[in-house]
C-alpha cells in the first residue's frame, strides 16, 4: 500500500514536471539571449560560485561585512553537505534526460537530482544577504530566482526539484540567521 501511495505521488510530480519542461521548452528555449544567461547562471550557481563573489565583495567594505561574508561562506557550506552529501544520496531521482545538444557547455553534475542544489544555495545565500542588507532583498532574490530556474532551462533538473530545493534553501536560511545572528550596527 506504501509503495503505492509513493507511486502515485511520483506519478503526478513526474506529470507537473513534463508539464513545465514541455511549456518552458516552446516558451523559452531556444531562444539565444535567454539560453546565454540561464548557461551563465547555471554555470555561476556552480559551486555557489556567484553567492561566494557577492560575499566576498561585500567583506571587503567592513569588519562586519567580513564577518556576514564568513558566516555566508560557512552556512553554504553546511548547505551543501546537507543537499550534496545528505538528501541527494538518499532520494537519488534520476536527472532529466537531455534529447537535444545543448547550445553552449554546461559541467554535468554527478549527485542525483533531487533536491536542486543550485536552488537551495541560491535561497539560503538570497536569505541569509537580505538579514545582513535588507536594501538589497530584491536584487538577491531576482538572482536566485534566475540561477535557479536556469537548471530548469538547461535541463539539468526537473521543476519540481528547483522548488523543493528553493524551499529547503528558504528554511535553511531562517535558522541560520536565528542560530547565527550578526551583532547589530
Amino acid at each position: 500500500m506504501a509503495g503505492s501511495t509513493s507511486s502515485r505521488v511520483w506519478g503526478a510530480v513526474d506529470r507537473f514536471d513534463e508539464a513545465v519542461d514541455q511549456a518552458w521548452g516552446r516558451a523559452l528555449r531556444g531562444r539565444p539571449p535567454l539560453d546565454k544567461m540561464f548557461y551563465l547562471a547555471s554555470e555561476l550557481g556552480d559551486f555557489s560560485l556567484i553567492w561566494h563573489l557577492i560575499g566576498t565583495a561585500q567583506g571587503l567594505r567592513s569588519d562586519r561585512d567580513a564577518d556576514a561574508a564568513v558566516r555566508l561562506g560557512a552556512v553554504l557550506l553546511a548547505e551543501s553537505i546537507v543537499v550534496n552529501q545528505g538528501i541527494k544520496r538518499l532520494v537519488r531521482r534520476p536527472r532529466p534526460v537531455e534529447t537535444d545538444p545543448r547550445p553552449h557547455h554546461l559541467r554535468q553534475p554527478k549527485t542525483s537530482s533531487f533536491p536542486s542544489g543550485h536552488a537551495s544555495s541560491a535561497f539560503t545565500a538570497a536569505g541569509v544577504l537580505s538579514a545582513h542588507d535588507p536594501a538589497l532583498k530584491g536584487l538577491y532574490y531576482a538572482v536566485a530566482v534566475v540561477v535557479a530556474t536556469s537548471r530548469v532551462h538547461v535541463k539539468i533538473h526537473h521543476a519540481s526539484d528547483v522548488i523543493a530545493g528553493a524551499a529547503l534553501g528558504a528554511v535553511f536560511a531562517r535558522v541560520a540567521v536565528k542560530r547565527w545572528p550578526l551583532p547589530r550596527r
